[in-house]
């Protein structure tokens, strides 16, 4: 079997920015990447990448993880799409891939439709169908009130299913992006063009990827020893810095990057922000939580909340090192939203507690600063020194906690290797894992035990 060429290897390592590869796995391609280029690593980064390599599914026994490889995709509109090329006569044949493409999707409603007479929009079941003297003089006589009534329901639904389609797609990329930042939107071109700056964003968006572990601590952090000394390979002159904007806008970085670019990226992320900040607003609006505690009540949406907690606070990151770069931090003055703290489970907050911890200090700023989407609006009044104000009086540094500034610098890390986990709990190897996903185990006393003795 020849082995992989430099460009395929490019490839993988681009597609696994919107995957959830290992990181392991990420760094046994680059060291694949480096051998097919012919490159002769320092001492620091061969290092580095072997110790993590050596953990590569490649490298172990049992060769597969119980953990998908893809962030989850929604289901898409394949079956309505079928039952509608059966009831409609003139509809054109689709590929199967239509399904997952909402512009696709309203095209076949709208030529559907015209097929009966019914306006895109036209949903209500009493005021928007054809009676039978209508019907006649659109040319339907032929077609029975059952049948009609038939196809204007699924058309009906067909409508519902592709609203809900596009909010679990923007969801799905809220996810990536808070998880990865921007890395996904990089085009090949662009991310292929040093295989050093390719390496260092595989490997950075891998470990941003990796899944929340259940613990009474901090998670885990992204800057690690592997991805120290992959940053540190990267040569002023050849590497990619606007690619490496998209996923690690450090001052170090920013500064390499023309203003043209950061501006770019500053307009994407302001979109970007107000796009979470009405998600957000949504699963509020359907269930407001207790600000003061942020511990989950019955009836709050607490994956839509996290998910799209985590894209924020991402978001809000880069926005404040943009704008700091581009000199413009005095926008903070007028306009400085808080960050989003996430909902947390009652009994990881009982095992806070019976550990002798308490709330964040975090959590008591978030309550009395104005909600993210009334400071977009305009609504309320959120400026650099109210959020100052509000974190003395909580003792909370605000340019430490990144209250009132960009994220400090983060200090690599100590490498550890990717665990199999069930529902966030750390489990011995993956053919456990599988067995204790399938038994559904792992929740209250049994999560906190389990976690207390793996993790």
């Amino acid at each position: 079997m020849p082995s992989p060429t430099l460009e395929q290897l490019l490839r993988e390592l681009h597609a696994s920015l919107t995957l959830r590869k290992r990181p392991e796995d990420v760094a046994r391609l680059i060291q694949d990447m480096y051998a097919a280029q012919g490159t002769d690593l320092d001492a620091a980064t061969d290092t580095a990448l072997a110790k993590a390599a050596q953990h590569s599914l490649r490298n172990l026994w049992h060769g597969y993880t119980s953990m998908r490889e893809e962030f989850a995709w929604p289901v898409g509109a394949q079956r309505q799409l079928a039952r509608a090329a059966s009831l409609f006569a003139n509809l054109p044949e689709l590929p199967g891939s239509a399904g997952d493409d909402p512009a696709r999707i309203e095209e076949v409603i709208r030529r559907a439709g015209e097929e009966i007479g019914r306006s895109y929009g036209q949903n209500d079941f009493g005021m928007d169908r054809l009676d039978r003297a209508e019907r006649t003089a659109a040319g339907l006589g032929e077609i029975s009130k059952r049948q009609y009534n038939k196809r204007f329901r699924l058309l009906r639904r067909m409508e519902a299913k592709l609203a809900r389609l596009i909010h679990e797609q923007r969801r799905r990329e809220v996810v990536i992006t808070g998880k990865g930042a921007l890395a996904h939107a990089l085009p090949y071109e662009v991310f292929a063009a040093d295989p050093d700056t390719a390496a260092f964003i595989a490997y950075f968006t891998a470990r941003g990827h990796m899944r929340s572990v259940f613990t009474d601590g901090r998670q885990r952090q992204v800057y690690d020893e592997v991805a120290e000394a992959l940053f540190r390979r990267l040569r002023p002159e050849d590497a990619c810095w606007y690619a490496i904007a998209h996923v690690h806008p450090t001052a170090e970085v920013l500064a390499q990057v023309s203003d043209q670019d950061l501006t770019r990226l500053l307009v994407r992320w302001n979109g970007f922000l107000r796009q979470v900040a009405g998600l957000l607003e949504d699963a509020w609006n359907r269930h407001p939580l207790e600000r003061e505690t942020m511990i989950v009540r019955r009836g709050d949406d607490s994956s839509t909340w996290n998910q799209a907690a985590q894209a924020w606070n991402t978001a809000r990151a880069h926005w404040f090192a943009l704008l700091t770069e581009l000199g413009q931090d005095e926008i903070l003055d007028r306009v400085c939203p808080g960050k989003v703290p996430r909902l947390m489970a009652a009994d990881v907050a009982y095992w806070h507690r019976m550990r002798g911890g308490g709330l964040h200090p975090d959590t008591h700023v978030w309550a009395e600063l104005p909600l993210p989407w009334e400071v977009l609006r305009g609504e309320k009044q959120c400026p650099r020194s109210l959020v100052e104000a509000v974190c003395a009086r909580h003792r909370v540094d605000p340019m430490a906690g990144a209250w009132t500034a960009p994220r400090p610098t983060a200090e690599a890390v100590a490498f550890r290797r990717t665990p199999e986990l069930v529902h966030g709990v750390a489990v011995a190897d993956p053919l456990m894992a599988s067995a204790l996903r399938s038994a559904g185990v792992f929740s209250g006393k049994e999560k906190r035990a389990a976690a207390q003795e793996w993790m």
